[in-house]
């Protein structure tokens, strides 16, 4: 029995799904000014692509490794950046501030 569900084998984090990609695509194609920024793999997390728009609005996915999130981000036309070498924006910063000044947390 597992307990949260989360990983697909013990140990082993769970790859990127074809929702993840929808939710990717679909809130690039809401918002205006879009990033994307990749997060590299960890031990616990696969690679990770965060969309930023341009009023700091983010969201995280997993996606199949660095290549697949700047194939993603070529084929819906965003720029893409490493967030090791560039890090985040400061519009994302300040999005969250505020959200979590209002009593939201994270993105929704």
């Amino acid at each position: 029995m597992r307990l949260f569900g989360r990983r697909d084998k013990a140990g082993v984090p769970r790859g990127a799904s074809s929702q993840d990609v929808t939710h990717l695509e679909a809130f690039a194609g809401s918002r205006r000014g879009v990033e994307g920024f990749v997060e590299p793999r960890t031990a616990t997390t696969q690679t990770t692509l965060v969309l930023v728009a341009g009023d700091g609005e983010w969201t995280r996915r997993r996606v199949d490794g660095p290549q697949a999130a700047f194939a993603l981000g070529k084929r819906l036309g965003l720029p893409v950046y490493e967030v090791a070498a560039v890090g985040y924006p400061a519009r994302m910063r300040e999005w969250t501030a505020r959200r979590t000044a209002e009593g939201r947390l994270g993105p929704e």
